[in-house]
């Protein structure tokens, strides 16, 4: 089977080209590093099943980190295996940044495996005054080179025509200096670049990543976001879902109740408990209630308002400005400017940000970005219910709460640092120009991120709730709360009925801080049990993923610092409140 290897340097828009290509589902952004891990895929070209290889970013084959070790390494087989395979490199270049991605361009076409060169982002040419002779690029080089642009589809018709006319050319091995003086004898030949005055976008670009200004409009988008995510979510469940469950969904429940006698054990399984005589999603805790309305109509909405605004943010070339900006800070924490996307992927899900660290280049920086996301980030299904909550109380308890969470972050992330032996290495990034998101593949980001999320969170949560009505009827939470009674009551100051949300947090977070809502708990109370369920064992899921990540050894030392940084915040802050 033929295979076509996607090659070229970070943030040249391949991932969104090899979705193009495949028609896969995949996750594309304008950061560098989204695919460490190379992904793979199929077409047909000319009738044949053809095999399509994401391979890392790297800006030379001469590796100076992880990502670029492995490109080279499946450069390497593709070039063994080239004579029976037949296969192709699809060398994809930055039209914007030509000078530059030709290095790789003159390396790969010293492998003796046939190439063909897409200059990519070929709309951004016309923005910028940028004029490419492809033609001529072309024949300089001896390749093909075919103009694209993977958002809309511009030129892949052309280019997968070209795959099974590539050959190998024949360049004989060149030094640094004279692929260099080669690169720029060929700019001076095909490309010309006319005087444009600065546009507003640029003017932009150049406010967002100087300190001084780009902080501050951090902040300010930030805020927005958050207004917004709360205002689509709230919308959402005022107008659509609080509607549909009250007026459609509510009636039928209520006759099954009937139908089940309104009591017994298959009644309290499916239905659950009725409060005064009637349905009550937060605290019936049934299967067919609280397990379907928690994740539907309470958490979905604001799922959706998340991932939305994370995926304009992604797409509009804003991320890596504030990697940029966030760098200096985060390498005090053990961290670099990268640890910012895993980070607000967090905010979205704690599985896919913990996924996301793969970006990062040590096994050190790993770990302490994989446990700092279990402590200190609250996910987007988590942060629904702390909103809901204490939102009643006014806009302060959620400010303490985010707060101290930020705070605990910043404070374990430092201690994480000195403790932990190695160093974090410096931030080299390529940052895109601006551009209005692509609304196809924003809507294809949220509508893969909101399936994953379904998948995920519905089986979670009816075992949950399957899991804890059982433990109830055997009187297995009356043990344990008189177990866990010194923690519970004397250190957090929270009634003992408050270890079921504990223990259901195990499962998940969000379920457990609505198990809240019947105990009647105080301002203080709820934001310290907020805190300490954010704080305290991920979900199961997150859980998982920690040990696929960091193996067991290091999962374990991350749960156990867990607990005692829940342990001694929690504490502290009944005592300090």
């Amino acid at each position: 089977m033929k295979k076509v290897l996607l090659m070229g340097n970070p943030n040249v828009g391949k991932s969104v080209f090899f979705s193009r290509l495949t028609g896969l589902h995949v996750i594309s952004s304008n950061y560098p590093g989204t695919t460490i891990e190379f992904t793979r895929g199929y077409m047909l070209v000319a009738g044949e099943k053809t095999e399509v290889i994401d391979v890392p970013g790297t800006y030379t084959l001469e590796p100076t980190c992880k990502a670029e070790e492995v490109a080279c390494e499946m450069l390497k087989k593709a070039s063994k295996e080239t004579l029976k395979q037949g296969d192709v490199i699809i060398d994809v270049v930055d039209a914007t940044n030509l000078e530059r991605n030709l290095y790789l361009t003159l390396e790969l076409m010293e492998q003796d495996i046939p190439v063909i060169v897409a200059l990519n982002i070929w709309d951004e040419t016309k923005h910028k005054g940028i004029h490419i002779d492809a033609q001529k690029l072309s024949k300089w080089l001896g390749v093909p080179v075919v103009p694209t642009t993977a958002v809309t589809g511009e030129g892949f018709a052309k280019l997968i025509s070209e795959i099974y006319k590539a050959r190998t050319p024949h360049v004989r091995k060149h030094s640094k200096l004279e692929r260099w003086e080669d690169i720029g004898k060929v700019i001076e030949e095909v490309q010309k670049i006319e005087h444009k005055h600065h546009t507003i976008w640029e003017r932009i670009q150049d406010l967002t990543i100087k300190p001084l200004t780009g902080l501050p409009i951090a902040a300010l988008i930030a805020y927005l976001s958050f207004k917004l995510i709360r205002f689509i979510g709230e919308g959402l469940i005022t107008y659509l879902f609080d509607p549909l469950f009250n007026n459609l969904y509510t009636p039928l429940i209520m006759k099954l109740s009937v139908l089940l006698g309104s009591s017994g054990f298959w009644h309290d399984v499916l239905i659950g408990r009725l409060i005064n005589g009637s349905i009550d999603y937060f605290q019936s805790f049934g299967l067919l209630t609280t397990g379907v309305f928690v994740p539907i109509a309470a958490v979905l909405p604001y799922i959706f308002a998340f991932y939305l605004v994370l995926g304009i943010l992604e797409d509009s070339g804003y991320l890596p400005r504030l990697a940029i900006l966030m760098d200096n800070f985060l390498h005090h924490i053990g961290l670099h400017g990268f640890a910012i996307v895993p980070t607000l992927l967090g905010f979205g899900c704690n599985v896919p940000g913990i996924l996301a660290t793969r970006i990062l280049e040590s096994k050190r920086e790993r770990f302490i970005a994989s446990t700092l996301i279990s402590i200190g980030i609250p996910c987007a299904a988590l942060q629904a219910m702390i909103i809901g909550i204490l939102g009643e109380y006014g806009g302060w308890p959620v400010a303490v709460v985010y707060g101290i969470l930020f705070l605990t972050w910043v404070v374990l992330g430092f201690i994480l640092n000195k403790l932990l032996p190695g160093f974090s290495p410096e931030l080299l990034l390529e940052i895109p120009p601006y551009r209005f998101p692509p609304l196809r593949i924003v809507y294809k980001k949220l509508w893969w991120r909101i399936k994953m999320f379904l998948k995920e969170a519905f089986p979670i949560v009816l075992v949950g709730v399957f899991v804890i009505n059982i433990l109830y009827m055997v009187g297995v939470f009356n043990f344990l709360a008189n177990i866990s009674a010194p923690v519970i009551t004397g250190l957090f100051g929270l009634p003992k009925e408050a270890v079921s949300a504990v223990v259901i947090g195990f499962l998940r977070k969000d379920v457990a801080v609505g198990m809240l809502v019947p105990l009647s708990l105080s301002v203080k109370q709820l934001i310290v049990a907020c805190v300490v369920l954010a704080m305290f064992f991920p979900c199961v899921a997150s859980f998982v993923v920690l040990v696929q990540e960091l193996g067991v050894k290091d999962m374990l030392k991350a749960t156990a610092i867990m607990l005692v940084t829940a342990l001694l915040v929690g504490g502290l802050l009944n005592f300090v409140l």
